[in-house]
């Protein structure tokens, strides 16, 4: 094995940071088969929708940073950081995209039944409400929990 596949293998920040990120995913999945009564592979690698795999996986970063550098480790500062800019994006910029999204593809539908244009769909779920982001926050930091407690 390769002398940097060790390491990575064994960095447990990294593992609770993705571990987090999964489980919003497939929490993400597991709502949406229950919903819709059918599966789709893009709810796995998709963005938006309940809850926000964004901030559990930088939430869960930020709390594995802290329990494994310490509470007051610039490496903790710097992750908590890194988690509310993130947070934040998720329901600020990238759900004000998606309402745009929604907005111009009307507007298309409208221009393309006039027989004027043939341009796709834009994606309309991007971003995250605030209780999406708060739902996804909570994942990760109980995955942090688990995994140093």
């Amino acid at each position: 094995m390769q002398p940097f596949l060790i390491p990575l293998l064994k960095n447990k920040i990294l593992w609770v940071s993705i571990t987090g990120w999964a489980v919003a995913q497939t929490i993400k999945v597991i709502t949406g088969i229950i919903r819709e009564k059918r599966f789709d592979f893009r709810w796995f690698i998709g963005t938006g929708g309940m809850p926000s795999s964004h901030a559990s996986g930088a939430t869960a970063l930020a709390v594995a940073c802290g329990f494994g550098a310490g509470f007051d480790s610039g490496l903790f500062a710097l992750s908590v950081m890194f988690a509310i800019v993130t947070m934040f994006d998720a329901q600020g910029v990238r759900r004000e995209t998606g309402k745009q999204a929604e907005i111009l593809n009307k507007v298309m539908e409208d221009i393309y039944w006039k027989g004027k244009i043939e341009e796709g769909r834009l994606q309309e779920l991007v971003g995250h409400t605030p209780i999406e982001v708060f739902i996804g926050g909570m994942i990760g930091f109980a995955v942090a929990l688990v995994a140093y407690c």
